[in-house]
């Protein structure tokens, strides 16, 4: 599995809701805070979108917005700080709907929101940024189809929706990180930016081929195409962690994923994730979330495992 595939897959993306947004004349709204990754697509027209307070930002027909932190936003037909409720506007509209304001006509909007589960949740989504616009074009396009294709399930359910609804919201996610990926992204750090670097991704892609291979930095550095020091330094500037910090928070994901979606044996999975025994990985698991690999899974089942994956999400590396 490449890279941004495997992340994806353990970002877990489910339980997707879809409508669209029909609009006309001098219209602003305003969501509250959400639950989950929202997906807004515009197909018609253009609108400012203001995300907890910041900057506003324009989109045009074609372009699409990913808000993956589920802070408050404005969307309106031009720059405003305040809006009506989404909630009035959206409360009547059934999911795969479209909800109208003005008469409609002259903006059209398709969105999606779908919740993302599983540890990488705690440990990935952070270093993304408060909003990704992606620009319209080929692959906006794709995004648009698929938002609208989500709509129109949700609309009118046929045998196979729920597996169809759930395949478009990996697409959507997918597609819409591989356009930001190839796109100007200055300031972004985290996994994101180390698999937008020629070099970096390298290292990252050998890391997740791999996982359980005894890396070092130099053999990493070889992987990237540069020196043990330029390599070590470039790769905690963009990603905010050590090469080997960040092969064991991929180990510790894949791990932790393990050990929820399976009744593999500890000896089995630390192995996997390269540790030459289920001690060594019981002690290196347990330092970086507090607890132990059997506690974790039982804790975790129970929905009381969240404060170990903050204490990890910020421990140093």
């Amino acid at each position: 599995m490449d890279t941004l595939s495997g992340i994806v897959a353990l970002l877990q993306p489910h339980d997707c809701v879809a409508a669209g947004f029909d609009a006309a004349g001098d219209w602003s709204i305003q969501f509250e805070r959400h639950v989950g990754l929202k997906c807004n697509s515009v197909i018609k027209g253009g609108c400012w979108i203001t995300v907890d307070g910041g900057k506003p930002v324009w989109l045009d027909a074609g372009d699409c917005v990913i808000l993956p932190h589920g802070l408050p936003f404005i969307m309106s037909a031009r720059s405003v700080s305040h809006g009506t409720d989404a909630n009035e506007i959206y409360a009547p509209v059934a999911h795969g709907g479209t909800a109208s304001y003005g008469g409609g006509g002259e903006f059209f909007m398709a969105g999606s929101r779908f919740l993302l589960s599983g540890p990488a949740v705690e440990m990935l989504i952070p270093s993304l940024p408060p909003i990704l616009v992606v620009k319209g074009g080929e692959r906006g396009e794709v995004l648009a189809w698929a938002l609208n294709r989500i709509a129109r399930e949700l609309r009118a359910p046929e045998p196979g929706s729920a597996l169809t609804i759930a395949h478009l919201s990996h697409l959507i996610l997918v597609q819409a990180l591989r356009v930001f990926l190839a796109q100007d992204h200055s300031g972004v750090t985290g996994w994101l930016a180390a698999l937008s670097d020629l070099n970096i991704s390298r290292a990252v892609a050998a890391i997740h081929a791999e996982p359980s291979r005894s890396w070092t930095v130099a053999g990493l550095a070889a992987e990237a195409g540069l020196s043990r020091t330029i390599f070590a330094e470039r790769f905690r500037q963009i990603t905010g962690r050590t090469p080997l910090g960040y092969l064991t928070q991929w180990r510790m994901l894949l791990a932790m994923d393990r050990l929820l979606a399976s009744d593999a044996a500890l000896a089995r999975i630390a192995s996997d994730v390269g540790y030459s025994s289920e001690s060594a990985f019981a002690a290196a698991f347990k330092r970086q979330t507090g607890h132990s690999p059997r506690r974790y899974a039982r804790e975790a089942r129970n929905g009381t495992s969240r404060s170990a994956l903050r204490r990890y999400r910020t421990s140093n590396d």
